[in-house]
């Protein structure tokens, strides 16, 4: 039975003690398309995300959405209050969006998975779209296609791939250089998602979780493509987010590690790996080492620069190393004047702090 607009009715709000238990009595083994929503503090935005997939021209899907132990869980279940018969909505201790997306697939057993962050949205054609890269090429087990920026106005109107290009296979080689990047609002398997081994849920990994998935994916065997099409809205907004650099490029770090630790690679492959983890350790060096000299920490300072240009090689670097050595304070007038220029370059990054960052970084 169906909603007005598609999807699935089910009214079933369902508590994290009794997931696994409840899956099979509230899923439709008939259905071709779980769409997986996880959300945190997100409650004002959740509305129109929602809207934009029950306008979907495809009708075959259902909706499941995972409130991960949100702080805003009131005002969001009064918003979710209208789409409570179209969707399936979990409720979770806080344990991350690559855990509240492991919910979701546990509780589909659509052959399709569609992740959607509930604070981005989908043009009308997007499942119909990427179905019909699927059927079109049976092999394939996990598409991404563009998106467009909105909800802040110096990113309005640029798209996804205009920043970060996928040239090319997308194969283990080209997503680790770069070459390649994967949109988190893609579509895929479930089968290749189960056998890759799900989201991983470890801490370490927060906000790299997908990319870590996507290399699994394809040293598993797994196939991915991707379409030109701007099928997606990826919203852009400003927030408290003076960590998540140093955060993030921790994390990237974590998953090169993980990656090198856990996947028999072929040379070639292991010395893209090397070099990707040297320079995300080197970049963490250059944040770390800007924030103790805006804080006046000199010798600090310049042992976190020094470390990062042991790799980057900058000239801008040695420049800064140099300063501090010479005329410390001068060079801390400097580079925070230096630092107000680059605002924008920096809110760019953060805004797009889902996908890999080395693209970015390396121009």
């Amino acid at each position: 039975m169906t909603g007005p607009k598609g999807g699935v009715r089910s009214s079933a709000v369902i508590e994290e003690s009794t997931l696994l238990a409840e899956s099979e009595s509230v899923t439709r083994k008939d259905i071709q398309v779980g769409v997986i929503i996880p959300t945190y503090n997100t409650a004002k935005y959740i509305r129109e995300t929602l809207e934009s997939v029950f306008a979907q021209t495809f009708k075959n899907f259902e909706v499941i959405v995972i409130n991960d132990g949100s702080p805003d869980a009131d005002e969001l279940e009064q918003v979710l209050a209208p789409f409570r018969d179209r969707i399936l909505y979990l409720k979770q201790e806080n344990r991350g969006p690559g855990s509240a997306r492991n919910t979701g697939i546990r509780h589909t057993r659509a052959e399709y998975l569609a992740f959607l962050d509930s604070d981005d949205c989908w043009s009308p054609d997007y499942l119909a779209s990427q179905m019909k890269v699927f059927e079109e090429t049976p092999s394939l087990d996990l598409v991404y296609c563009d998106a467009e920026c909105f909800g802040y106005r110096v990113l309005e109107g640029k798209t996804y791939m205009q920043m970060f290009p996928s040239n090319g296979p997308v194969t283990l080689n080209s997503l680790l250089k770069g070459d390649c990047c994967v949109f988190v609002s893609c579509m895929a398997r479930r089968e290749i998602v189960v056998e890759a081994g799900l989201f991983d849920e470890s801490m370490q990994l927060r906000g790299c979780e997908d990319y870590d998935l996507w290399l699994r994916i394809l040293y598993v065997g797994g196939q991915i493509a991707y379409q030109q099409k701007v099928l997606a809205r990826y919203r852009s907004r400003r927030g408290n987010l003076s960590s998540d650099d140093i955060k993030m490029l921790e994390a990237l770090a974590a998953v090169y590690e993980k990656t090198e630790r856990t996947m028999d690679l072929p040379e070639g492959t292991r010395e893209i790996l090397k070099k990707q983890l040297n320079q995300t350790h080197a970049h963490s060096d250059v944040e770390i080492g800007r924030r103790f000299l805006a804080c006046g920490d000199f010798d600090r300072a310049k042992e976190s620069l020094t470390s990062a240009n042991n790799s980057l090689h900058s000239v801008k670097l040695e420049l800064a190393i140099l300063g501090l050595q010479i005329a410390p304070r001068l060079t801390r007038f400097g580079a925070t004047t230096w630092q107000k220029m680059l605002a924008l370059r920096q809110h760019l990054r953060r805004t797009l702090r889902r996908i890999h960052l080395l693209p970015l970084l390396n121009r």
